[in-house]
Protein backbone atom coordinates (compact mmCIF):
# COMPACT_ATOMS: atom_id res chain seq x y z
CA UNK A 1 0.00 0.00 0.00
CA UNK A 2 1.56 3.33 -1.00
CA UNK A 3 2.54 5.76 1.72
CA UNK A 4 0.08 8.62 2.21
CA UNK A 5 0.95 11.93 3.86
CA UNK A 6 -1.55 12.60 6.65
CA UNK A 7 -3.78 15.65 6.27
CA UNK A 8 -2.58 18.67 8.20
CA UNK A 9 -4.71 21.18 10.03
CA UNK A 10 -4.31 24.91 9.34
CA UNK A 11 -2.38 25.30 12.58
CA UNK A 12 -0.05 22.40 11.74
CA UNK A 13 0.63 24.01 8.38
CA UNK A 14 1.22 27.37 10.03
CA UNK A 15 3.57 25.70 12.48
CA UNK A 16 5.67 24.30 9.64
CA UNK A 17 5.68 27.67 7.90
CA UNK A 18 6.64 29.43 11.12
CA UNK A 19 9.64 27.17 11.64
CA UNK A 20 10.91 27.96 8.15
CA UNK A 21 10.26 31.67 8.63
CA UNK A 22 11.95 31.84 12.01
CA UNK A 23 14.90 29.76 10.83
CA UNK A 24 15.44 32.15 7.94
CA UNK A 25 15.30 35.09 10.31
CA UNK A 26 17.92 33.79 12.72
CA UNK A 27 20.18 31.90 10.33
CA UNK A 28 22.53 34.86 9.93
CA UNK A 29 22.19 37.17 12.95
CA UNK A 30 24.04 40.45 12.61
CA UNK A 31 26.51 39.88 15.44
CA UNK A 32 27.66 36.54 13.94
CA UNK A 33 28.57 38.04 10.59
CA UNK A 34 31.89 39.57 9.67
CA UNK A 35 32.68 42.64 7.65
CA UNK A 36 31.68 46.25 7.53
CA UNK A 37 28.00 45.72 6.62
CA UNK A 38 27.31 43.67 9.77
CA UNK A 39 28.99 46.15 12.07
CA UNK A 40 26.88 48.98 10.66
CA UNK A 41 23.58 47.12 10.99
CA UNK A 42 20.84 48.22 13.36
CA UNK A 43 19.21 45.16 14.92
CA UNK A 44 15.44 45.21 15.52
CA UNK A 45 14.20 42.13 17.42
CA UNK A 46 10.61 40.89 17.19
CA UNK A 47 9.46 38.31 19.77
CA UNK A 48 6.74 36.10 18.29
CA UNK A 49 4.61 33.43 19.97
CA UNK A 50 4.29 30.33 17.80
CA UNK A 51 2.38 28.28 20.34
CA UNK A 52 -0.64 26.48 18.93
CA UNK A 53 -3.04 29.07 20.33
CA UNK A 54 -1.20 32.12 18.94
CA UNK A 55 0.53 31.07 15.73
CA UNK A 56 -2.34 32.24 13.48
CA UNK A 57 -1.84 35.76 14.79
CA UNK A 58 1.94 35.65 14.93
CA UNK A 59 2.47 34.33 11.40
CA UNK A 60 0.48 37.13 9.75
CA UNK A 61 1.87 39.82 12.05
CA UNK A 62 5.43 38.69 11.35
CA UNK A 63 4.86 38.66 7.58
CA UNK A 64 3.65 42.27 7.67
CA UNK A 65 6.63 43.38 9.74
CA UNK A 66 9.09 41.51 7.54
CA UNK A 67 7.61 43.10 4.41
CA UNK A 68 8.04 46.57 5.92
CA UNK A 69 11.66 46.02 7.01
CA UNK A 70 12.66 44.48 3.69
CA UNK A 71 11.16 47.46 1.87
CA UNK A 72 12.91 49.87 4.26
CA UNK A 73 16.24 48.21 3.54
CA UNK A 74 15.63 48.35 -0.21
CA UNK A 75 15.13 52.10 0.21
CA UNK A 76 18.39 52.61 2.14
CA UNK A 77 17.61 51.42 5.67
CA UNK A 78 17.73 53.82 8.61
CA UNK A 79 19.88 56.87 7.88
CA UNK A 80 21.89 54.80 5.41
CA UNK A 81 22.35 51.83 7.73
CA UNK A 82 20.77 48.42 7.02
CA UNK A 83 18.30 46.97 9.50
CA UNK A 84 18.69 43.37 10.68
CA UNK A 85 15.14 42.23 11.46
CA UNK A 86 15.48 39.37 13.92
CA UNK A 87 12.50 37.14 14.73
CA UNK A 88 12.70 35.62 18.22
CA UNK A 89 10.46 32.55 18.22
CA UNK A 90 8.89 31.46 21.51
CA UNK A 91 6.42 28.76 22.48
CA UNK A 92 4.35 31.10 24.64
CA UNK A 93 5.89 30.10 27.98
CA UNK A 94 7.79 32.54 30.22
CA UNK A 95 10.87 30.28 30.10
CA UNK A 96 10.91 30.30 26.30
CA UNK A 97 10.49 34.07 26.23
CA UNK A 98 13.34 34.54 28.72
CA UNK A 99 15.62 32.39 26.54
CA UNK A 100 14.67 34.44 23.47
CA UNK A 101 15.31 37.75 25.22
CA UNK A 102 18.60 36.51 26.65
CA UNK A 103 19.78 35.85 23.10
CA UNK A 104 19.81 39.61 22.41
CA UNK A 105 20.35 40.95 25.92
CA UNK A 106 24.06 41.63 25.48
CA UNK A 107 23.95 42.41 21.77
CA UNK A 108 24.74 46.14 21.62
CA UNK A 109 23.47 46.32 18.06
CA UNK A 110 19.93 45.35 19.15
CA UNK A 111 18.33 48.67 20.01
CA UNK A 112 14.58 47.95 20.15
CA UNK A 113 11.93 45.24 20.45
CA UNK A 114 9.26 45.92 17.83
CA UNK A 115 5.89 44.31 17.17
CA UNK A 116 5.82 41.58 19.82
CA UNK A 117 2.99 39.16 18.95
CA UNK A 118 0.60 37.80 20.18
CA UNK A 119 -1.08 39.24 23.22
CA UNK A 120 0.26 36.88 25.87
CA UNK A 121 3.93 37.24 24.91
CA UNK A 122 3.47 41.01 24.57
CA UNK A 123 1.94 41.10 28.06
CA UNK A 124 4.81 39.08 29.49
CA UNK A 125 7.35 41.51 28.02
CA UNK A 126 5.44 44.51 29.39
CA UNK A 127 5.45 42.93 32.86
CA UNK A 128 9.20 42.27 32.65
CA UNK A 129 9.78 45.87 31.61
CA UNK A 130 7.69 47.27 34.49
CA UNK A 131 9.59 45.07 36.95
CA UNK A 132 12.89 46.45 35.68
CA UNK A 133 13.99 43.20 34.07
CA UNK A 134 14.21 44.56 30.55
CA UNK A 135 16.42 47.50 29.59
CA UNK A 136 15.27 48.08 26.01
CA UNK A 137 12.42 50.05 24.38
CA UNK A 138 9.38 47.96 23.44
CA UNK A 139 7.57 49.45 20.46
CA UNK A 140 4.12 48.68 19.01
CA UNK A 141 3.41 45.33 20.71
CA UNK A 142 0.24 43.39 19.84
CA UNK A 143 -1.07 44.15 23.33
CA UNK A 144 -4.78 43.45 23.77
CA UNK A 145 -4.83 43.50 27.59
CA UNK A 146 -6.69 46.63 28.66
CA UNK A 147 -5.77 46.62 32.34
CA UNK A 148 -2.05 45.85 32.29
CA UNK A 149 0.22 48.50 33.79
CA UNK A 150 2.41 50.16 31.15
CA UNK A 151 5.90 51.30 32.09
CA UNK A 152 8.05 54.04 30.58
CA UNK A 153 9.77 51.75 28.06
CA UNK A 154 6.63 50.39 26.35
CA UNK A 155 4.82 52.17 23.52
CA UNK A 156 1.55 50.39 22.55
CA UNK A 157 -0.03 51.97 19.47
CA UNK A 158 -2.99 49.59 18.88
CA UNK A 159 -6.39 49.79 20.58
CA UNK A 160 -6.76 47.24 23.36
CA UNK A 161 -9.66 44.95 24.17
CA UNK A 162 -11.72 47.58 26.01
CA UNK A 163 -11.77 50.00 23.07
CA UNK A 164 -12.58 47.20 20.64
CA UNK A 165 -15.48 45.85 22.68
CA UNK A 166 -16.91 49.32 23.29
CA UNK A 167 -16.72 50.17 19.59
CA UNK A 168 -18.40 46.93 18.49
CA UNK A 169 -21.22 47.09 21.04
CA UNK A 170 -22.13 50.66 20.13
CA UNK A 171 -23.70 49.42 16.91
CA UNK A 172 -25.83 46.92 18.88
CA UNK A 173 -27.09 49.23 21.63
CA UNK A 174 -30.26 49.95 19.66
CA UNK A 175 -31.27 46.36 20.50
CA UNK A 176 -31.53 47.32 24.18
CA UNK A 177 -28.32 45.60 25.15
CA UNK A 178 -28.23 44.88 28.88
CA UNK A 179 -26.68 41.41 28.99
CA UNK A 180 -23.62 39.99 27.26
CA UNK A 181 -22.46 36.41 26.88
CA UNK A 182 -18.71 35.76 26.86
CA UNK A 183 -17.48 32.62 25.09
CA UNK A 184 -13.95 31.57 26.08
CA UNK A 185 -12.51 29.25 23.47
CA UNK A 186 -10.11 27.48 25.85
CA UNK A 187 -9.40 27.21 29.56
CA UNK A 188 -6.22 29.20 28.89
CA UNK A 189 -8.25 32.01 27.30
CA UNK A 190 -10.53 32.10 30.34
CA UNK A 191 -7.62 32.24 32.77
CA UNK A 192 -5.82 34.94 30.80
CA UNK A 193 -8.74 37.19 29.90
CA UNK A 194 -11.81 36.77 32.09
CA UNK A 195 -10.75 39.41 34.64
CA UNK A 196 -10.25 41.98 31.88
CA UNK A 197 -13.59 41.13 30.24
CA UNK A 198 -15.44 41.25 33.58
CA UNK A 199 -13.99 44.67 34.35
CA UNK A 200 -15.07 45.96 30.92
CA UNK A 201 -18.61 44.60 31.36
CA UNK A 202 -18.94 46.30 34.75
CA UNK A 203 -17.74 49.57 33.23
CA UNK A 204 -20.40 49.30 30.50
CA UNK A 205 -23.10 48.33 33.06
CA UNK A 206 -23.70 44.98 31.38
CA UNK A 207 -24.63 41.73 33.08
CA UNK A 208 -22.05 39.17 31.97
CA UNK A 209 -22.80 35.48 31.44
CA UNK A 210 -19.54 33.51 30.86
CA UNK A 211 -19.21 30.22 28.96
CA UNK A 212 -16.11 28.00 28.90
CA UNK A 213 -15.83 25.66 25.95
CA UNK A 214 -14.10 22.82 27.83
CA UNK A 215 -12.52 21.61 24.60
CA UNK A 216 -15.61 21.23 22.37
CA UNK A 217 -16.81 24.48 20.84
CA UNK A 218 -19.23 22.82 18.45
CA UNK A 219 -21.00 21.16 21.38
CA UNK A 220 -21.11 24.45 23.26
CA UNK A 221 -22.77 26.14 20.29
CA UNK A 222 -25.42 23.42 20.24
CA UNK A 223 -26.18 23.79 23.95
CA UNK A 224 -27.22 27.44 23.92
CA UNK A 225 -30.69 28.00 25.35
CA UNK A 226 -33.35 30.72 24.94
CA UNK A 227 -31.91 32.32 28.09
CA UNK A 228 -28.47 32.71 26.50
CA UNK A 229 -27.84 36.39 25.63
CA UNK A 230 -28.42 37.47 22.05
CA UNK A 231 -25.00 39.14 21.90
CA UNK A 232 -22.01 36.86 22.40
CA UNK A 233 -18.46 38.11 22.82
CA UNK A 234 -16.04 35.49 21.51
CA UNK A 235 -12.58 35.36 23.11
CA UNK A 236 -10.38 33.07 21.06
CA UNK A 237 -8.86 32.51 17.63
CA UNK A 238 -10.12 31.94 14.10
CA UNK A 239 -10.29 28.10 14.06
CA UNK A 240 -12.17 28.04 17.37
CA UNK A 241 -14.71 30.60 16.17
CA UNK A 242 -15.34 28.64 12.97
CA UNK A 243 -16.04 25.53 15.06
CA UNK A 244 -18.34 27.45 17.42
CA UNK A 245 -20.44 28.83 14.54
CA UNK A 246 -20.88 25.30 13.21
CA UNK A 247 -22.43 24.32 16.52
CA UNK A 248 -24.79 27.30 16.38
CA UNK A 249 -25.98 26.44 12.88
CA UNK A 250 -29.32 24.98 13.98
CA UNK A 251 -30.10 27.53 16.69
CA UNK A 252 -33.52 29.09 16.10
CA UNK A 253 -32.84 32.37 17.90
CA UNK A 254 -30.97 35.06 15.99
CA UNK A 255 -27.71 35.97 17.72
CA UNK A 256 -24.74 38.19 16.99
CA UNK A 257 -21.15 37.21 17.69
CA UNK A 258 -18.60 39.91 18.46
CA UNK A 259 -15.04 38.72 17.83
CA UNK A 260 -11.89 40.67 18.58
CA UNK A 261 -8.71 41.41 16.70
CA UNK A 262 -7.23 37.90 16.80
CA UNK A 263 -9.92 36.67 14.39
CA UNK A 264 -9.65 36.76 10.59
CA UNK A 265 -13.12 36.57 8.98
CA UNK A 266 -11.82 35.62 5.53
CA UNK A 267 -9.92 32.66 6.97
CA UNK A 268 -12.91 31.74 9.11
CA UNK A 269 -15.08 31.40 5.99
CA UNK A 270 -12.41 29.26 4.31
CA UNK A 271 -12.46 26.96 7.34
CA UNK A 272 -16.15 26.18 6.87
CA UNK A 273 -17.81 28.51 9.35
CA UNK A 274 -21.59 28.44 9.40
CA UNK A 275 -23.04 31.55 7.80
CA UNK A 276 -26.42 31.88 9.45
CA UNK A 277 -25.12 33.94 12.40
CA UNK A 278 -23.76 37.47 11.83
CA UNK A 279 -20.20 37.86 13.09
CA UNK A 280 -18.67 41.27 13.83
CA UNK A 281 -14.88 41.35 14.09
CA UNK A 282 -13.01 44.39 15.36
CA UNK A 283 -9.52 45.46 14.31
CA UNK A 284 -7.27 48.23 15.71
CA UNK A 285 -6.02 49.02 12.19
CA UNK A 286 -7.63 50.44 9.05
CA UNK A 287 -9.51 48.15 6.69
CA UNK A 288 -7.09 46.44 4.30
CA UNK A 289 -8.82 48.09 1.31
CA UNK A 290 -8.77 51.61 2.81
CA UNK A 291 -7.33 54.50 0.83
CA UNK A 292 -4.90 55.63 3.55
CA UNK A 293 -1.29 56.02 2.36
CA UNK A 294 0.02 53.43 4.82
CA UNK A 295 -2.52 50.86 3.58
CA UNK A 296 -1.66 51.52 -0.06
CA UNK A 297 2.03 51.15 0.77
CA UNK A 298 1.32 47.92 2.65
CA UNK A 299 -0.65 46.36 -0.20
CA UNK A 300 1.95 47.32 -2.80
CA UNK A 301 4.84 46.06 -0.66
CA UNK A 302 3.11 42.79 0.24
CA UNK A 303 2.27 42.08 -3.40
CA UNK A 304 5.84 42.83 -4.49
CA UNK A 305 7.70 40.87 -1.81
CA UNK A 306 5.37 38.08 -0.58
CA UNK A 307 2.84 35.70 -2.03
CA UNK A 308 0.37 36.41 0.76
CA UNK A 309 -3.13 37.95 0.78
CA UNK A 310 -3.69 41.19 2.72
CA UNK A 311 -5.00 40.63 6.26
CA UNK A 312 -5.63 43.01 9.18
CA UNK A 313 -2.98 41.26 11.28
CA UNK A 314 -0.22 41.57 8.69
CA UNK A 315 -1.24 45.21 8.19
CA UNK A 316 -0.76 45.65 11.96
CA UNK A 317 2.72 44.13 11.68
CA UNK A 318 3.52 46.46 8.80
CA UNK A 319 2.34 49.52 10.77
CA UNK A 320 4.33 48.40 13.83
CA UNK A 321 7.52 48.28 11.76
CA UNK A 322 6.82 51.60 10.04
CA UNK A 323 6.19 53.31 13.38
CA UNK A 324 9.45 51.92 14.74
CA UNK A 325 11.30 53.07 11.62
CA UNK A 326 9.93 56.61 11.88
CA UNK A 327 11.19 56.92 15.47
CA UNK A 328 14.59 55.43 14.61
CA UNK A 329 15.09 58.11 11.98
CA UNK A 330 14.58 60.74 14.70
CA UNK A 331 17.35 59.53 17.04
CA UNK A 332 19.83 62.20 18.15
CA UNK A 333 23.47 61.16 17.86
CA UNK A 334 24.68 57.52 17.86
CA UNK A 335 21.97 54.88 17.60
CA UNK A 336 21.97 52.78 20.79
CA UNK A 337 19.35 51.56 23.24
CA UNK A 338 19.37 54.70 25.36
CA UNK A 339 19.23 57.13 22.44
CA UNK A 340 16.46 55.07 20.83
CA UNK A 341 14.51 55.01 24.12
CA UNK A 342 14.92 58.78 24.38
CA UNK A 343 13.55 59.16 20.86
CA UNK A 344 10.47 57.06 21.64
CA UNK A 345 9.79 58.96 24.85
CA UNK A 346 10.18 62.28 23.05
CA UNK A 347 7.83 61.41 20.15
CA UNK A 348 4.46 61.46 21.90
CA UNK A 349 2.47 61.77 18.68
CA UNK A 350 2.97 60.78 15.08
CA UNK A 351 1.09 60.18 11.85
CA UNK A 352 2.13 56.96 10.12
CA UNK A 353 0.64 57.31 6.66
CA UNK A 354 -2.75 58.31 8.02
CA UNK A 355 -2.62 56.07 11.10
CA UNK A 356 -2.53 58.42 14.09
CA UNK A 357 -0.37 57.67 17.14
CA UNK A 358 -1.00 59.85 20.20
CA UNK A 359 -0.34 58.61 23.73
CA UNK A 360 -2.74 59.31 26.59
CA UNK A 361 -1.77 59.82 30.28
CA UNK A 362 -1.85 56.02 30.76
CA UNK A 363 0.86 55.75 28.07
CA UNK A 364 -1.46 54.08 25.55
CA UNK A 365 -2.33 55.13 22.02
CA UNK A 366 -5.36 53.07 21.22
CA UNK A 367 -8.39 54.85 19.84
CA UNK A 368 -8.36 53.60 16.23
CA UNK A 369 -10.84 50.75 15.74
CA UNK A 370 -12.58 49.47 12.62
CA UNK A 371 -14.87 46.51 12.21
CA UNK A 372 -15.92 44.05 9.53
CA UNK A 373 -19.06 41.95 9.50
CA UNK A 374 -19.88 38.56 8.05
CA UNK A 375 -23.57 38.73 7.12
CA UNK A 376 -26.00 35.80 7.17
CA UNK A 377 -25.56 35.40 3.39
CA UNK A 378 -21.77 35.05 3.77
CA UNK A 379 -20.75 38.52 2.56
CA UNK A 380 -17.98 40.47 4.29
CA UNK A 381 -18.65 44.17 4.69
CA UNK A 382 -16.56 46.90 6.33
Amino acid sequence: MPFQTPALSRRQLLRRASLVTAAAAVACPAWAQTGKAASRSIVVAQPVDFSQAQQDVSKDFLIGSRAAWQDINLRGGVRGRPVQHLALETDGTPASLRTALDSVKDNAGCVVLSGSAGDQVASQIVALSVQGGLNIPHAAPWLQNSSLEIGDKTFPIFAARQEQITYALKSLQSMGLKELGAIYATAQDYTAYHTDVERIAVGMQLKLQPFKAEGDLRALGQKLTPRTPAILLFVGGTPELAEFTQGMEKQARQRYIVALADVNLQTMLQMGAARNTPVIATQPVPLVNAALPVVRSYRETLARLFDEPPTPLSLAGFIAARYTYEVLTDVDGPVNRQSVLNAFQRRTSMNVGGFAVSFNPQRRSGTYVTQSMMTVDGRLIG
